[in-house]
């Protein structure tokens, strides 16, 4: 019996010397397999992140690009609209200019040739903007002061509402469209920046594809620079 315990101990002995190794490494495999994991799982978390930022900033510059291409639309619009209404103001103040100077005409040659009732009729027909410089213009004694203007039209105090809302209507329009050029340009910044967030997208599902950790790091790195980049631009930019 003592002989055959004393077998079985170096038996033992030998069982242990064996195994111990053999855990020794199972332990370090596995210990090094969670430290693999946990860098996959911290990657991954980063990827999920650049992704949502991504997915927020591209959505904000695609509506900023809406509306500022909206704003574009309208003013351009508002612009037109305006440059109708001068062109239409235009045209009836070159009609009621060319009816001062003809009434005004008939005016003068029933006075010159003494039918003092005709000439009283073509004055009641001027019209009241006309009328004011008219007055005026007979104050300087026109007759016979060679320093008189050749006719009211001349004169400082005559005054044309339409040719007024002409230039007023030239000016907003060019206003409006100079506004809405500025809102083309700006919609084109955001949009230039979607494509580089769409760049970003692009990338960054790239790195998913490499199963070599250092580039697949080195693209989300890249990603993470050209993101914050667009980041920078969109909180510089003028909102719609």
């Amino acid at each position: 019996m003592s002989g055959f315990a004393g077998s079985v101990r170096p038996f033992s002995s030998m069982a242990e010397t064996v195994g111990t190794p053999e855990v020794a490494h199972a332990v370090v495999h596995k210990h090094g397999h969670e430290h693999t994991d946990r860098r996959e799982g911290m990657i991954e978390i980063g990827e999920a992140i650049l992704l949502a930022l991504v997915a927020i900033a591209t959505a904000w510059s695609g509506y900023q690009t809406g509306k500022w291409d909206g704003r574009q639309a309208s003013l351009y619009s508002l612009s037109s609209k305006y440059r109708v209404e001068a062109d239409s103001a235009t045209t009836l103040s070159g009609q009621q200019r060319l009816y001062d100077t003809n009434t005004f005409g008939f005016w003068l040659s029933a006075k010159a040739q003494g039918r003092e009732a005709d000439a009283e009729l073509f004055v009641r027909r001027f019209r009241p903007e006309y009328k004011v410089a008219f007055d005026a213009w007979l104050k300087l004694d026109p007759f016979n002061n060679p320093k008189a203007p050749p006719g009211p039209i001349f004169m400082p105090q005559y005054k044309n509402a339409q040719s007024e809302l002409a230039r007023a209507r030239q000016r907003q329009a060019s206003e409006a469209f100079a506004e809405g050029t500025h809102a083309r340009e700006e919609g084109d910044r955001y949009l230039r920046n979607t494509v580089l967030l769409a760049t970003v997208l692009f990338l960054t599902a790239l790195a998913q594809k490499f199963k070599v950790r250092r580039v697949r790091i080195g693209l989300l790195v890249v990603c993470g620079v050209l993101l914050a980049i667009a980041l920078v631009f969109i909180s510089t930019y003028p909102r719609a």
